[in-house]
């Protein structure tokens, strides 16, 4: 069964960092593309960033210049690196990843959610 599980959130102070994982597991051979969404609560689901296997990413203003995307094939892992962290990037973050396995892309899996709580 494939799924995608994520890690690396937590709480940290304003101006602090984090590592947030995606890891996809299963019968894939690797990931073709991966996104990250944020919600925080009375909220609607938004995006954060974004990466595909072309070489194209791409990110959400609010977070340009302190959040970074990036993949690690070895381990069909994508990372959001998280800097400069400020009470409103507190939400629950979600990985969305289009996966190739055998040969076709597979899209829309979703992982479970990590939070991520800003404040002092």
């Amino acid at each position: 069964q494939v799924q995608l599980v994520e890690s690396g959130g937590g709480w940290v102070q304003p101006g602090g960092s984090l590592r947030l994982s995606c890891a996809a597991s299963g019968s894939i051979l690797s990931i073709y593309a991966m996104g990250w969404y944020r919600q925080a609560p009375g909220k609607k689901r938004e995006f954060v960033a974004y990466w595909s296997s072309t070489g194209t990413t791409n990110y959400a203003d609010s977070v340009k210049g302190r959040f970074s995307i990036s993949e690690y094939n070895a381990e069909n892992t994508v990372y959001l690196q998280m800097n400069s962290l400020k009470p409103e990037d507190t939400a629950v973050y979600y990985c969305n990843g289009d996966l190739l396995m055998d040969g076709i892309i597979n899209y829309d899996y979703w992982g479970q959610g990590t939070q991520v709580t800003v404040s002092s």
